[in-house]
């Protein structure tokens, strides 16, 4: 995994970011994180912990942290693959490992994590049917046969990074990756991922808020 580059957008997550990279370093050694603006030490927990810290002055929105990310990694003539890896701790750094050897293996060019595809995921019913209309929603516009659609896991050999220009700054990002996708026609498969409900995000909000930004997605893009 040695020129496997970690991109994690990063905003106020101080409590948490410090494991997530300690986890991930001894399998992967190169951790971009883009600080998008935190108010509180993440930035400097990143570093802290060994990541390198790429920060906007302001805060812009995931899809920017994660094309801010894009470009960094792009820089490294060596950098072969890049994986997408949320800052909360709900990620597991096997099913990125096992996501980047498909990549690796030659079997596909883009790896996309999806938590339909196992039962070690436990989701809410709201949660549940939020996610399963944003991929259906998804196979109508694209045709691209996908069961999870906003799934912040993701692989990408280094040809198809260099073509992801990213310009929905916000939630939206996810929803116009998959499009940009279709249309680059890559050879992709979905990989089964278990995304970790934590005490620390539960606290946050965010899987109500991840709901919302979903719904607001699908209704007004």
């Amino acid at each position: 995994m040695s020129r496997t580059w970690i991109v994690i957008p990063l905003f106020n997550e101080a409590p948490i970011i410090g494991s997530v990279i300690k986890d991930l370093l001894p399998v992967f050694p190169h951790i971009v994180c883009v600080d998008d603006g935190s108010t509180d030490t993440s930035a400097e927990a990143a570093r802290a912990a060994g990541a390198v810290v790429v920060q906007h002055p302001v805060n812009l929105g995931q899809g920017a942290a994660l094309q801010t990310g894009f470009e960094y990694v792009l820089q490294d003539p060596e950098a072969s693959c890049v994986v997408t890896f949320d800052a909360d701790g709900q990620h597991r750094v096997a099913d990125a490992e096992a996501m980047v050897q498909r990549i690796q293996s030659g079997e596909a060019e883009v790896v996309l994590g999806s938590r339909f595809l196992d039962g070690r995921t436990r989701l809410g019913p709201m949660k549940r049917i939020v996610l399963r209309t944003a991929a259906l929603q998804i196979r109508w516009s694209t045709g691209m046969p996908l069961t999870d659609a906003h799934n912040g896991l993701r692989a990408f050999n280094r040809q198809v990074t260099s073509n992801l220009h990213l310009t929905q700054n916000r939630m939206a990002h996810a929803s116009e990756l998959i499009h940009v996708l279709s249309t680059l026609k890559p050879r992709w498969t979905e990989h089964p991922v278990e995304i970790v409900y934590t005490d620390y995000s539960k606290s946050k909000g965010q899987s109500l808020l991840n709901s919302v930004n979903i719904l607001a997605d699908l209704l007004f893009r």
